[in-house]
């Protein structure tokens, strides 16, 4: 498989260290947890999907409360089968009406090609059933995610469907038409 100096080279598992830090973490929440009674169905009924890319903080960035919205995430934002079943789930059965589809500055799809889908199969000897869904036009592959949205026909709701770029460096959202 390739790597790049960005790229380390895969391990068989993470380290149980940051595991463990999270059972820890996990307790120490869990002392001062409340339920409060928050139902499945977001509060603002919107459906976010985006890059799982570490430094998008999507809370933050876009001003959400734990049970605001779903936040749907995979590598790249990209809208895929896996996708549209969960956006379809979201809709039908658990009420959001608005989708947003973020991408980023800086990521890792960008200009990866299938090659590491090819390199993947000759390392561990079967075919990954999936694909990298890589992409050299960010906002090009906005306009597709939006189109792959917009046009399937298990999301009753595809009015309010809009996509954005993320910029990694100053933290603002762009809006792709």
């Amino acid at each position: 498989m390739t790597v790049t100096p960005d790229r380390p080279t895969p391990t068989a598992a993470a380290e149980p260290a940051i595991i463990d830090r999270f059972l820890e973490a996990n307790r120490a929440y869990a002392v001062t947890f409340r339920d409060g009674g928050m139902d499945a169905r977001p509060v603002q009924k919107v459906t976010v999907v985006a890059c799982m890319d570490a430094r998008l903080d999507l809370f933050a960035a876009l001003g959400l409360e734990l049970g605001d919205a779903h936040l749907i995430r995979n590598a790249g934002g990209v809208v895929t089968d896996d996708t549209i079943r969960s956006l379809t789930i979201s809709q039908r059965a658990l009420g959001t009406r608005s989708i947003a589809l973020i991408h980023h500055t800086g990521c890792g799809l960008l200009g990866l090609t299938e090659d590491f889908r090819r390199e993947l199969e000759l390392e561990v000897g079967q075919r990954p059933t999936w694909s990298v869904e890589s992409f050299v036009d960010l906002d090009g592959d906005v306009r597709q995610s939006m189109q792959r949205v917009r046009t399937s026909p298990f999301i009753p709701y595809r009015d309010d469907v809009r996509g954005f770029v993320f910029d990694v460096h100053t933290g603002l959202l762009r809006e792709i038409h």
